[in-house]
């Protein structure tokens, strides 16, 4: 970590994922794939921004949540720990997917829920694929874009190519994509490559006039299901720091709506929040969403019906 006593809300750090103990386990993951070779992520300071957001007031922990009908940790009973940042390095985006599959294994191996914050919209693919011995896996994309193309100047493992890698993998069973809206998500083919796999588009329009029902219904009881947030699936009003701001998106009533709904459903899997470009917010708004997300994820998972059962997604 950036600093040493900084952890995400002010929870214990475990740095050594081979001996975790914890049930829920937080991890920043700053580098991915990028589009060019050694070019420095836009993301690159989100995680430690967020963590910093985090704890601006140290009692909220055992303060009353309004969100959760409770403390964060409820009862306590659910241990959750903030494992720092993953090193990563712009110049080797192989090393990146690999230390990245590796961590995630490891933590899920351990019983645990991975948490994921920070770093762009390619950090997904290899967390999935780490899930190949952990399946099946329902994947829930909150995003404005689909995220089909499969390459773009021969990157195949991109930000815009996450969803057509998942889609590849065996062990993902069902694709949903939420909060999709606007131009310049999908050329043609992408959008019926995705029609073709089958995946399941629900526009923000579709959440705005149903609810978050219309995604809700979607999940099978008891299933297994791994959320990925890109912060630009919010409207920009309510996230501003975000490469590609389109208006009409999901407000953060609905996405905490779907955490919570899914975490009771169904087994959550596993988390991700990329896209949280600092050098773009507006008076911290979106580091102060970014964490309150995160906040509902941790929450949500610790009063969940599945959290302390086997975690083994088997």
């Amino acid at each position: 970590m950036n600093e040493k006593s900084l952890t995400f809300a002010g929870l214990p750090a475990q740095t050594d994922l081979e001996n975790l103990s914890a049930k829920v386990a937080l991890l920043g993951i700053p580098h991915g794939t990028p589009y060019v070779l050694g070019e420095p992520p836009h993301t690159l300071y989100g995680s430690e921004i967020i963590r910093k957001e985090s704890v601006r007031y140290p009692e909220d922990i055992i303060s009353w949540d309004f969100d959760l009908n409770g403390p964060l940790l409820g009862d306590g009973s659910i241990g959750v720990v903030d494992c720092g940042d993953l090193p990563g390095d712009s110049t080797d985006p192989i090393g990146n997917r690999d230390r990245t599959q590796r961590a995630i294994q490891t933590i899920l191996k351990n019983g645990a829920v991975p948490v994921i914050f920070g770093g762009d919209d390619s950090i997904p693919i290899p967390v999935f694929e780490a899930f190949e011995a952990f399946g099946p896996i329902h994947v829930v994309q909150i995003d404005a874009h689909i995220d089909w193309r499969d390459e773009i100047d021969g990157v195949k493992y991109g930000y815009s190519s996450n969803m057509r890698r998942a889609s590849e993998m065996p062990w993902v069973d069902k694709i949903i994509q939420v909060g999709i809206r606007g131009v310049g998500t999908a050329r043609t083919e992408e959008f019926e490559a995705a029609q073709a796999y089958g995946a399941q588009i629900i526009t923000a329009q579709t959440v705005h006039k149903v609810g978050t029902e219309a995604l809700l219904y979607l999940i099978p009881d008891g299933s297994s299901c791994y959320i990925t947030m890109d912060c630009d699936g919010l409207d920009p009003s309510v996230i501003p720091a975000v490469g590609a701001p389109a208006p009409g998106g999901l407000t953060y009533t609905q996405v905490i709506e779907i955490i919570h709904g899914v975490s009771q459903k169904a087994k959550l899997a596993g988390f991700n929040l990329v896209e949280y470009v600092p050098e773009k917010d507006i008076h911290g708004l979106g580091a102060v969403t970014a964490s309150r997300i995160l906040w509902n994820v941790i929450g949500a998972l610790v009063r969940s019906p599945f959290i302390g059962k086997d975690n083994s997604n088997r």
